[in-house]
């Protein structure tokens, strides 16, 4: 029984002992991270920079698939945030400045240790140099989580390894796996909507949507509206020669509803229209060539664009149901115009020689110049 007493002891005075060592220890951090990552910068800047995409990358989603991430109105950009369950602990990080496809500055929080994140991109032959910085404080729960994986730098570092190779495997493939599907001349059938309307840089709007598309939604969410359908948008207008295009993100309604006067979401009406259909399934980065090759279509099979009908996309896998964009799925409509129906040659009457009191009828035939 003495013998038990001493063991109790001992056992108390080295965890005595480890606690004050731990306690001690000297909190503060400071670790950079860098990689070759075989993507635009660009590409990298804008997938880094939204929230939603970090469970596809960062090394304790990898380790344990269970965590959960969960995203508030704002996920992309300046004041964009996220935050995270894991069996390791909780956590959470924002966006407090950048520069676009340069620069991102992050506050995280992670188990009560604060950092700073700094995160920068440089183009380089054939991708991007990425750069990631953390520097902070750990707290005790830290201290001692990172002196059994070998010390603050040993967990850091490798924490950031994992997660820009994440990076770099993730982007090749989430980017580059699409597909594009010309489905042919369909009738969309019109509905009553509501919407939101911006002037955007052309190169701009997959930024815009990635934080228009969640607003709408939530628009929707916050006032008990149903959506009678997907999201989607309609170009007004698509000025290639100067880089700006006019367009509104729409949500369908079941039937019109009016808003407050000055609310900067109003309604609008879809008419049914004939239009060549593609379906895009990837990331919207590869939009461009998926409205390129629809045109293409449009000329191959001698159909006529209707330059003044609605052209528009239909998003029926978003980045607010699904966060790998491999598995997005993204419809164009591309308006045509209706064929003219063939006219009949007009017949002339003419009297059989034969028999006069008869009639005979001859399709009339073209005058040819000689």
């Amino acid at each position: 029984m003495r013998i038990l007493k001493y063991l109790f002891l001992l056992l108390l005075l080295a965890l005595f002992a480890t606690t004050v060592y731990v306690a001690t220890l000297k909190g503060d951090f400071d670790v950079k991270t860098t990689a070759f990552i075989k993507s635009p910068k660009a590409t990298l800047f804008n997938y880094v920079n939204d929230y939603r995409n970090w469970e596809t990358f960062v090394s304790w989603k990898k380790e344990d698939p269970k965590a959960q991430f969960y995203y508030p109105k704002n996920t992309v950009g300046n004041g964009g945030s996220c935050s995270w369950k894991s069996a390791d602990g909780e956590g959470d990080m924002k966006t407090i400045a950048l520069k676009d496809n340069e620069m991102i500055h992050q506050k995280v929080n992670f188990n009560g240790s604060e950092s700073v994140s700094t995160w920068e991109f440089k183009d380089t032959l054939g991708g991007t140099k990425i750069t990631w910085r953390s520097k902070g404080q750990m707290s005790f729960k830290f201290k001692m989580y990172s002196l059994l994986q070998g010390g603050a730098t040993q967990t850091f570092g490798s924490m950031q390894e994992k997660t820009l190779t994440n990076l770099d495997k993730t982007l090749v493939y989430e980017i580059n796996t699409y597909k594009i599907k010309l489905d042919g001349v369909v009738k969309k059938l019109g509905t009553f909507y509501l919407k939101q309307t911006i002037t955007s840089k052309i190169s701009k709007i997959p930024y815009n949507l990635r934080i228009m598309i969640p607003q709408m939604i939530r628009f929707f969410t916050k006032n008990n509206i149903v959506m009678y359908g997907k999201p989607f948008v309609i170009y007004h207008t698509y000025d290639t020669a100067n880089g700006i295009s006019k367009l509104s993100v729409c949500i369908p309604v079941k039937e019109e509803i009016h808003t407050s006067e000055g609310s900067d979401i109003t309604s609008g009406l879809l008419y049914p229209f004939q239009a060549v259909k593609t379906t895009l399934t990837g990331d919207y980065s590869h939009t461009r060539e998926a409205w390129n090759k629809t045109l293409d279509y449009l000329k191959k099979n001698n159909l006529n664009e209707n330059t003044e009908g609605t052209h528009m996309e239909v998003y029926s896998k978003n980045m607010v149901q699904i966060a790998n964009p491999s598995q997005w799925v993204t419809e164009i409509y591309v308006p045509i115009k209706a064929k003219e129906a063939a006219v009949p040659k007009p017949v002339i009457p003419k009297t059989d020689q034969n028999n006069p009191a008869e009639t005979v009828i001859t399709p009339a035939t073209e005058n040819k110049t000689p």
